[in-house]
């Protein structure tokens, strides 16, 4: 029976346990995340972002306890689906903070793009699934990826979303690379990309170039473009090693951090636990970033094998990208810290990525 199937798979999660601790203490973290950048009320947008880990919890149960060969069948559907939902914000998105990269559905705001990075992976490994090792190296076969990493990441350019096309574009190029991609010819390509920067400069908006340039000199603009980051290392370098205290935060709780729940969530809890809470948040996330590496490393079939190394690429993407934007290290690029920043679809996106996860490693005896 189908009910008997279900309970098998519960048994497993036993061999879960590493994954629900590192899970468990990254959403208490959070939580107490989020209750301080709303001043310690348990206002409605906190109980927002726990429904959301709740909500988040079940699509993660749902996703694993789903057949895994429905990934591999149904790839290239979720990418079509996904890329049309793309379109549709290009035609008719929702513009919110100057950007149109939403689709209101009335009881749930979307953001395609966030899904459309799962969508990449499962497409790119289902393709290097069916490719043989001698066939990847022949630059031909590469041909469809590279499409369809640039196809979405150009359209995600034009909402604008700097930060999330840079992810997309990082993601595909890294799973590329990993398929056996001629070495020579990708780091030859790189060196071109690097050499074309100069001549992208002039397709970015104006808002992007003065993030460029305030990254190379925050001091230029102090009350502008540069607020954002200054304000952000005040509230680092003020934590010391033990920080401020819970609550006691004076960047965040008097409101001279910007987006201080969102983008920036890292600097809230970095000002109140210091630099012994900030390390303990990176171990983590490194733990979690090993742990979906190691689950492909476990996998039989190369579609599992890529889906998990894709997914480990992405988490990385995100926590490196945004710990170093809110520490001055690049460009403020708008990208969430996964399960940590307020935002529904960031939240649903990496609780499917941890379901995907630990279907993977369920399956991993099958050939």
């Amino acid at each position: 029976m189908e009910i008997d199937k279900i309970k098998k798979r519960f048994l497993f999660l036993d061999e879960f346990k590493i994954l629900f601790l590192i899970m468990f203490l990254i959403l208490i973290v959070s939580i107490l995340g989020q209750f301080s950048s709303f001043n310690g009320e348990f206002s409605a947008s906190v109980q927002k972002h726990i429904v959301r880990i709740v909500g988040g919890i079940a699509v993660m149960c749902f996703i694993y306890l789903c057949d895994f060969r429905i990934w591999n069948h149904f790839a290239y559907v979720f990418y079509a689906v996904t890329f049309f939902a793309l379109v549709v914000v290009e035609l008719l998105g929702t513009i919110r903070l100057g950007a149109q990269r939403w689709i209101d559905l009335y009881f749930f705001i979307f953001q395609p793009s966030e899904l459309m990075k799962l969508s990449l992976i499962l497409a790119l490994s289902r393709y290097y699934s069916t490719l043989s090792l001698a066939d990847a190296q022949s630059l031909k076969n590469h041909a469809l990826p590279i499409a369809l990493t640039l196809f979405p990441t150009i359209l995600v350019l034009k909402q604008p979303d700097l930060g999330t096309a840079g992810v997309m574009f990082i993601v595909g190029c890294g799973m590329i690379f990993l398929s056996g991609f001629p070495i020579k010819t990708f780091m030859l390509g790189i060196v071109s990309g690097l050499l074309l920067c100069p001549f992208g400069w002039h397709f970015l908006r104006d808002y992007q170039r003065n993030r460029i340039l305030t990254f190379m000199d925050p001091d230029r603009d102090p009350l502008g473009t540069g607020y954002h980051v200054l304000q952000s290392k005040i509230a680092i370098g003020s934590g010391h090693i033990l920080g401020k205290g819970f609550l006691q935060g004076s960047q965040s709780k008097l409101n001279f951090l910007p987006e201080k729940n969102t983008d920036f969530i890292f600097t809230t809890i970095a000002e109140e636990f210091g630099f012994a809470g900030s390390t303990f948040i990176i171990l983590l996330f490194l733990g979690l970033i090993l742990y979906f590496f190691w689950c492909g490393s476990e996998t039989k079939t190369v579609f599992a094998k890529f889906l998990c190394y894709g997914l480990g690429l992405l988490l990385f993407s995100h926590v490196f990208i945004n710990i170093a934007m809110v520490m001055g290290v690049l460009p403020v690029v708008g990208i969430p810290l996964p399960l940590l920043s307020y935002g529904g679809s960031s939240m649903i996106t990496f609780m499917i990525s941890c379901g995907l996860i630990m279907s993977s490693l369920a399956n991993r005896k099958v050939q």
